[in-house]
């Protein structure tokens, strides 16, 4: 799933990623960060997710040209 970071509180770790094809707010796991190049996150941000049992989005990165959907790619 592709989304862009709708909110997020670097002192707790807590977000919102908006998804694009559903519109729906995930709130991020408590892990979504864990091995993920990013650090912090900031309101606007694309990310790629996952969604775990609980329905939260996890393991965010970065997406490529084909998973965002890029035309040619």
């Amino acid at each position: 799933m592709q989304g862009v970071i709708k909110a997020y509180d670097p002192t707790t770790g807590d977000g919102l990623v908006m998804c694009d094809t559903d519109f729906q707010d995930y709130e991020l796991a408590g892990d979504a960060l864990v091995g993920s190049i990013f650090r912090m996150l900031r309101q606007g941000q694309r990310v790629v997710f996952d969604l775990d049992d609980a329905g939260r989005a996890t393991k965010l990165r970065l997406g490529s040209e084909v998973d965002m959907g890029t035309p040619g790619h």
